[in-house]
């Protein structure tokens, strides 16, 4: 069993937007903490990765899909799907059994359009993370907490739905589960605060 992990977006967009770039580097720079490697995959040919992502030393660049980087009998029984429709919780002996932990991007969407389900097509053994819409760079925050630092679901600090304020009159609600920082803060990617705050007029779909 490797001792590192690797955490895979199946990238299913065509772009990349500036909300989904934050989250991508807050992944890489996390996944570095603990030696593993984040990767994206399935991107399209000519897809631009963002400068500050290549440089984080944790990321690669995929063009070829999940099902071709561990096909059925070459590793397709060690990855993980995040799947909200799973019939089983991720828990801390799924450190055994697998050694790559694979999310359906966007996972951010509200409402949910549940874009994991082609990858559900595909067959790979799935795990919930509880009920409630995470962002992208949560979902991977919480499956670190639990593979690599043996965290139940039930003992992560969540913070559902918090509202951010910008001043006195100005606050958004974010529909999404976020990880408890130390500061009871929401633990969001650097610069994710100052992107929704000078967007506030967009819709949060529009910043993916």
């Amino acid at each position: 069993m490797p001792e590192h992990k690797t955490y895979i977006v199946e990238h299913l967009d065509p772009e990349l937007g500036p909300w989904s770039a934050l989250e991508y580097r807050a992944i890489a720079r996390e996944t570095a903490g603990c030696d593993g490697v984040f990767m994206l995959s399935s991107l399209p040919e000519g897809f631009q990765v963002p400068e500050e992502l290549k440089q984080e030393s944790a990321f690669r660049a995929e063009t070829r899909g999940v099902e071709d980087l561990y096909p059925e009998g070459k590793g397709k029984e060690r990855v993980c799907l995040l799947d909200p429709a799973a019939d089983e919780d991720l828990n801390p002996d799924d450190k055994r059994d697998f050694d790559v932990f694979l999310f359906g991007g966007i996972l951010g969407d509200d409402p949910p359009r549940d874009r994991t389900s082609e990858l559900r097509k595909k067959g790979f053994t799935g795990r919930r993370l509880g009920p409630v819409q995470m962002t992208t760079d949560t979902a991977v925050r919480v499956t670190r907490m639990v593979v690599e630092e043996q965290y139940t679901l039930d003992m992560i600090p969540y913070l559902d739905h918090p509202e951010l304020k910008f001043g006195e009159k100005e606050s958004t609600e974010m529909p999404f589960r976020y990880v408890k920082g130390k500061d009871g803060k929401p633990i969001m990617p650097e610069g994710m605060v100052d992107l929704i705050k000078k967007d506030a007029d967009k819709s949060i779909d529009d910043l993916f």
